[in-house]
C-alpha cells in the first residue's frame, strides 16, 4: 500500500471510542428530530404507527451500521465507503459512490442542516430577504434558488465559519463536537423530562387514547408508513460518515463498528422518547394543521411554555443543528482527500496543511459545493433527495459485505451477519422503488447527479494516465 504522505505529513490518528461515539451521535442528532414530526403527522398515520415508523427507521439504520461495521475490518485508511466500494467493486464504482457523495449525499446534508440552522436563527431574530423580488424564478418548477435568500445567506456563512474551525485540526474540532453533542443530548433529555411531567391537561393526549386516530388501510397504509419512515430516516442519516475518518480514529477496526452501534442506539432512544412527548402534548389533528415551513417542535414548546419556551427550544435547536453540521463537515472531506490520493478527484484536494495536518483543500471543495446546493433548494427537497440517493449506495454496501464474506475476504466475525445486511438490502430496494414512484422529479434529479459521475470518472482517469506517462 502506498504511504500517503505530503512532505512527510499524514493525518493524525487521535480520536478514541468516546469521541467517535459522540461523533456518530453528533452526525445523527440534528434537524430531523425537531422538523419531521409535522410531515409525518400529515401522512394520516396514528400515534402508535408514527412511533413504530421511528423505531423501524432506527432498527434499519442499526442494521446498516452493523453491515458497514463489518466492512470496517477491510482497511484503516480514511475515505470510508469510497475505500469499501473500491475493495468490493473496483475503482469505477468507488468513484461513482464518492462523487455522488460530493454532488448530493454528503454536501446535501450540509446544505439542509445549514438551512435549518438559519431558519431557527430567523425564528429568533427575523432576517432580511434581499432577493425577494427574484424568488419566483424557478428551475424545473421545483428549484427556487432565490427563495428565502436571507436564510440561505446565513446558512452559507455558517458553513464557511465551521469549515474554518475544522481546518485548525481534527482534535480541536473533535473537542468542539464532544461539547456540542453532550450539550444537545442533555438539552433533549431536559425537554423530554419537562414534556412528560408538565404537559397542560387541556392539550395533552391521554395515554389510553393513542389508538383513537384512524390510520389508512391496506396498501395505502404501507405506502404512508414507508413515507413516514423516509422522513424518519433523514433524522438517523449521517452515521455512515464516521467511516470517512477511520485514518484519524485509534484502532478503527474495533472502534468504528462500536461507535456506529452505540451512537445510533443513543439517537434512537432519544427520538422515540421525544416524539412520544410531542404527541403526548398535542393531538395529531393539531400537528397536521401546522405548515411545512414551521418547525414542529417550536409549536409544541410554545404551547407548553409560551414564548419563553419557544426561545429556549430555539436555542437547543441551534445547538443541535450546529453540532450535526460540524460533525458532518469534519468527516466528509476525508473521503475527497482519499479520492485525490487515488487520482480520482481534483489533485490539490490531497494537500495537508503544513501546521494543522488537516485536508484543508478538500474541506474548501466540500464547503463550496455545499453552499451551491444550499442556494438551490429548500430543506425538505434536499433531505428527500439525500435519503433516496444514500439508500441506493447503502444497499450496495450490504451486497458488498455479503460478497466479501462469501469469498473469504472478510474473515472476522460480523455482528448480525447475514440477517442484518440481507434485511437492510431488501429495505433499500423497497424504499428506492417507492421513492421513484411517489417522488419522480426529486428522484430523477438525484439520479442525474449520480450519473454525472461517469464523465468525471473518465476525465480524472485521463488526467491520471497522462500524468503517469509524463
Amino acid at each position: 500500500m502506498k504511504d500517503k504522505k505530503q512532505n512527510g505529513l499524514t493525518l493524525k490518528r487521535e480520536l478514541g471510542l468516546t469521541t467517535s461515539t459522540l461523533l456518530v451521535a453528533g452526525l445523527v442528532i440534528g434537524s430531523g428530530i425537531f422538523k419531521k414530526i409535522i410531515p409525518m403527522s400529515q401522512t394520516g398515520l396514528g400515534e402508535i404507527s408514527i412511533l413504530l415508523a421511528w423505531a423501524a427507521a432506527g432498527l434499519i439504520s442499526l442494521l446498516g451500521a452493523l453491515s458497514v461495521g463489518g466492512l470496517a475490518s477491510l482497511t484503516e485508511e480514511s475515505g470510508g465507503t469510497y475505500e469499501y466500494f473500491k475493495l468490493s467493486y473496483g475503482k469505477f464504482f468507488a468513484f461513482i459512490s464518492g462523487w455522488s457523495d460530493f454532488m448530493i449525499i454528503g454536501t446535501g446534508v450540509n446544505a439542509a442542516l445549514a438551512f435549518l440552522f438559519a431558519q431557527a436563527v430567523n425564528s429568533l431574530i427575523p432576517l432580511p430577504n434581499p432577493l425577494q423580488s427574484w424568488e419566483h424564478i424557478s428551475l424545473l418548477n421545483f428549484i427556487y434558488p432565490f427563495a428565502n435568500s436571507g436564510i440561505k445567506i446565513v446558512g452559507i456563512g455558517t458553513i464557511v465559519i465551521l469549515t474554518g474551525v475544522n481546518c485548525i485540526g481534527a482534535r480541536e474540532s473533535g473537542i468542539v463536537n464532544n461539547i456540542i453533542t453532550s450539550a444537545k443530548i442533555l438539552g433533549i433529555l431536559i425537554l423530554i423530562t419537562f414534556g412528560l411531567t408538565n404537559a397542560k391537561p387541556d392539550v395533552a393526549v391521554a395515554v389510553g387514547t393513542l389508538n383513537s386516530i384512524s390510520s389508512p388501510k391496506g396498501l395505502q397504509f404501507l405506502s404512508n408508513f414507508l413515507t413516514a419512515m423516509l422522513y424518519a430516516l433523514w433524522a438517523y442519516d449521517g452515521w455512515i460518515y464516521t467511516a470517512n475518518i477511520s485514518g484519524e480514529i485509534i484502532n478503527p477496526k474495533r472502534n468504528v463498528p462500536m461507535a456506529l452501534a452505540f451512537g445510533i442506539l443513543i439517537a434512537m432512544s432519544l427520538y422515540l422518547l421525544l416524539n412520544y412527548v410531542y404527541m403526548h402534548i398535542i393531538p395529531l389533528e393539531t400537528l397536521r394543521s401546522v405548515t411545512d415551513n414551521e418547525i414542529g417542535a417550536l409549536v409544541i414548546a410554545e404551547i407548553i411554555l409560551g414564548q419563553y419556551g419557544r426561545t429556549l427550544l430555539l436555542i437547543l435547536i441551534l445547538v443541535c443543528v450546529f453540532g450535526a453540521l460540524n460533525s458532518n463537515i469534519i468527516s466528509l472531506p476525508r473521503k475527497y482527500y482519499q479520492m485525490a490520493h487515488e487520482g480520482y478527484f481534483f489533485s490539490n484536494a490531497k494537500k495537508i496543511h503544513t501546521r494543522f495536518r488537516t485536508p484543508v483543500v478538500a474541506l474548501i471543495y466540500s464547503m463550496i459545493w455545499s453552499c451551491i446546493l444550499l442556494f438551490s433548494g429548500s430543506f425538505d427537497m434536499l433531505t428527500d433527495m439525500v435519503v433516496f440517493t444514500a439508500f441506493v449506495f447503502y444497499g450496495l454496501l450490504c451486497l458488498a459485505l455479503i460478497k466479501l464474506k462469501r469469498n473469504g475476504t472478510i474473515k472476522v466475525k460480523v455482528v448480525g451477519y447475514p440477517v442484518a445486511p440481507i434485511l437492510f438490502l431488501l429495505f433499500s430496494i423497497v424504499l428506492t422503488v417507492h421513492t421513484i414512484w411517489t417522488e419522480p422529479k426529486k428522484s430523477a434529479f438525484g439520479l442525474i447527479l449520480i450519473l454525472s459521475s461517469i464523465p468525471f470518472y473518465f476525465f480524472f482517469k485521463y488526467l491520471k494516465e497522462n500524468q503517469t506517462v509524463s
